[in-house]
């Protein structure tokens, strides 16, 4: 599992969506580590084009033009996450990295 992978979760906690696809954020060090959960972005096929939001597509797997929430993140088992679907493009992470940075107002 990396950062900027993204998963097909069923069920997941607190979603209407009997499945949602979510993308990994947390930094690659606790990806790697025996901590049990990690950090995710969810996406949906609705946008606002916020600046907390990153279009992603057919590119990455999904099946319909989407959006990664970053004012969403929640923290997932890593168990969760076994149906892999893509991963993101080196220039797709710089936009997740500018839209999380906006999300949890850090400074630029």
């Amino acid at each position: 599992m990396k950062r900027g992978e993204l998963y097909l979760v069923k069920h997941p906690s607190g979603d209407t969506k009997r499945q949602r696809v979510f993308v990994v954020v947390s930094r690659q060090v606790l990806v790697d580590s025996a901590f049990s959960t990690v950090i995710c972005a969810p996406i949906y096929t609705a946008s606002q084009g916020l600046a907390t939001q990153v279009s992603v597509g057919l590119e990455v797997g999904l099946k319909h033009p989407s959006a990664i929430m970053c004012d969403g993140l929640v923290s997932l088992s890593k168990s969760d996450l076994t149906n892999y679907v893509g991963t993101l493009s080196s220039a797709d992470i710089q936009k997740l990295n500018t839209a999380l940075s906006f999300a949890l107002d850090l400074p630029a």
